[in-house]
């Protein structure tokens, strides 16, 4: 397919903010792919070029933008930063620099999509001696070819910034109205912005399906493949594979005891909610695989743990979600993630981290077992299974801490006994409850301390002054709209970041955020947002200053939960409204 083809989906996905729209561009998009192309299509159209789950990166930042486009359009790297400067999108620039090149060049070849998505690909293996310029010569070799408008997609799928507002919901919803939408009446109104269905429960199940197989894969290229050449049988074949990770089981908020015995029922199974990092260990023969939640292959940063799992896990073919928590090898207190979120990013000296900061698994769940999916499985089986197949060992692999009870003055104090120990809480388990990927279905839920912190991703910050001048100090917060998949202002933080000692701080903070910067304006910058902090606060209060129409009073950040939390997961526009409202009931 011609890339330029592919540009103006974008184009048009970009130019319009209503999700039953988007949905109906992409259904249409979809429809037309040929088999030869889904392996990079779907990629390209979700702006990457791995599936979400792989830990090959691209690895290239403005800068060798900035010489690509120099090479290939003879500007300078000064005039560009400029340009750059004004925009604050290096796409517009580059569209902006290729159209007037254009004018001066009567050959160029035409791009297809597959040529643009093998090398930006072929980006990420690169390594060793001359690296930077021969990633610089196939950015080039793109971008010397590239229409105005590719040239802009073609650096904003580089920069993996594609800000065109497809969630997952959007383009699962698409993949359905391409494949079954004729079967299920499905009519989109233009004019009204509205969705007609003939049969909306039927419909409802097609997503299911769709939204099943792609939990199961977290891989919606997987899916379109597997419906093209198997169609509706195939998807409801997708299997739960050892090695491919998956969108674990999210739990949603209780707001106490009593409502959570309330959600999931008497007797329930009540567990130590741990302040670390959610794992998913894969186990098949003697190879395991580490995936975290966010489903990053982390097996390579935690040899100890393999090693543990492969000592006390009796299964050939297997996979056990738990929680790793590090802990203080002088006295063995547990340390809360903030401590341990290095070792997750850590690359390099992984030895020397393992002595410092040790770690141990808690396993509370089950998905797979010797070949035989778990999923359907109730909870009180998924736990004798696991109690029957994991030998614990002190400070190195453990069952979730459990009791069951259909007392509250019981779960109080089981729940009081975690938060001593410096748990963040307690999990309520319905003990018929099933496992469902990536749904918070009531299952389970959370009971914390406070309900009202806020998981919020940082889209800019700005330098500091005087001995903070070298670091990020003030940082932009925001919530999420889910339907849109934009980023939302609600303030400013700089208070619970710290110049130094335990905790986070501004000199952690900047090292990460720095090499996700997007443009600089003055002091102020914007990064690409990756970066998810816990925050806690006074009071949220309506503000016409930023765009969720929402401010925090007094925010400040508790912890990082980079590396734990994806951006998509962070706290929505709906959660924030609903606190304010519960807010504004209690201090009438």
């Amino acid at each position: 397919m011609d890339y330029l083809k592919l540009t103006d989906l974008y184009s048009h996905l970009e130019s319009t903010p209503k999700r039953l729209e988007k949905t109906e561009i992409l259904s249409k998009f979809i429809k037309e792919i040929k088999k030869d192309d889904v392996g990079h299509l779907i990629y390209l159209i979700q702006g990457r070029v791995f599936p979400s789950w792989d830990a090959r990166k691209i690895g290239v930042n403005s800068k060798l933008i900035i010489r690509a486009l120099s090479g290939s359009t003879g500007n300078t790297k000064e005039k560009i930063e400029n340009i750059w400067a004004k925009k604050g999108d290096l796409g517009e620039v580059a569209a902006e620099l290729l159209e007037k090149n254009k004018q001066s060049t009567l050959f160029s070849n035409k791009l297809t999509t597959k040529k643009v998505f093998e090398n930006i690909q072929k980006l990420s293996t690169l390594e060793g001696e001359g690296t930077v310029n021969r990633k610089v010569g196939l950015i080039s070799e793109l971008l010397t070819s590239s229409e105005p408008e590719e040239g802009k997609f073609i650096v904003r799928t580089i920069l993996e910034e594609m800000r065109m507002g497809v969630a997952s919901g959007t383009l699962r919803d698409a993949i359905v109205w391409a494949f079954f939408g004729k079967k299920l009446g499905v009519q989109y109104d233009a004019k009204t912005n509205e969705l007609k269905l003939e049969k909306r429960e039927d419909y409802n199940k097609y997503a299911d399906k769709i939204q099943r197989a792609y939990d199961l894969t977290a891989d919606f290229e997987k899916v379109v493949s597997i419906l093209l050449e198997k169609g509706e049988k195939g998807i409801e074949d997708v299997k739960l594979e050892v090695g491919t990770p998956i969108n674990v089981m999210l739990y949603q908020k209780a707001q106490d005891i009593e409502d959570a015995f309330n959600i999931v029922g008497k007797p329930c199974a009540i567990e130590f909610k741990y302040d670390g990092w959610r794992a998913l260990m894969h186990i098949k023969g003697k190879e395991i695989k580490i995936f975290t939640r966010n489903l990053e292959n982390v097996t390579r940063q935690f040899p100890d743990l393999v090693a543990v799992v492969r000592k006390n896990v009796d299964a050939k073919d297997c996979i056990l979600d738990g929680e790793v928590v590090g802990y203080d090898p002088k006295t063995e207190k547990w340390l809360p993630f903030q401590a341990i979120s290095q070792r997750i990013k850590r690359k390099h000296r992984i030895e020397e981290l393992i002595k410092k900061i040790p770690v141990m698994l808690h396993v509370f769940d089950i998905l797979k077992y010797n070949n035989k999916s778990m999923l359907e499985e109730s909870f009180e089986k998924r736990r004798k299974t696991i109690e029957r197949i994991v030998h614990t060992e002190k400070n190195k692999i453990h069952l979730a801490k459990q009791i069951t009870t259909s007392d509250a003055k019981e779960a109080k104090k089981f729940y009081e006994l975690s938060l001593k120990l410096g748990n963040e809480g307690v999990m309520f388990k319905d003990l018929n409850g099933i496992y469902k990927p990536g749904s918070r279905v009531g299952y389970g839920v959370k009971v914390k301390p406070t309900l009202d912190r806020l998981d919020l991703i940082i889209t800019g910050a700005e330098w500091g002054t005087g001995k903070r001048a070298t670091w990020l100090s003030s940082f932009q917060l925001a919530c999420i709209e889910p339907k849109s998949g934009d980023y939302l202002i609600l303030g400013n933080v700089g208070t619970g970041v710290k110049e130094k000692g335990e905790g986070v701080t501004f000199s952690e903070l900047t090292k990460i955020l720095k090499p996700l910067i997007l443009s600089e304006h003055g002091k102020m910058v914007t990064v690409s947002p990756k970066v998810v902090v816990e925050v806690d606060y006074e009071e949220i209060q309506q503000s016409t200053t930023y765009s969720s129409g929402y401010a925090l009073r007094f925010p400040r950040v508790v912890r990082l939960r980079y590396g734990d939390k994806k951006p998509s997961e962070i706290t929505t526009l709906k959660e924030v409204k609903t606190i304010y409202e519960k807010q504004r009931g209690r201090n009438k």
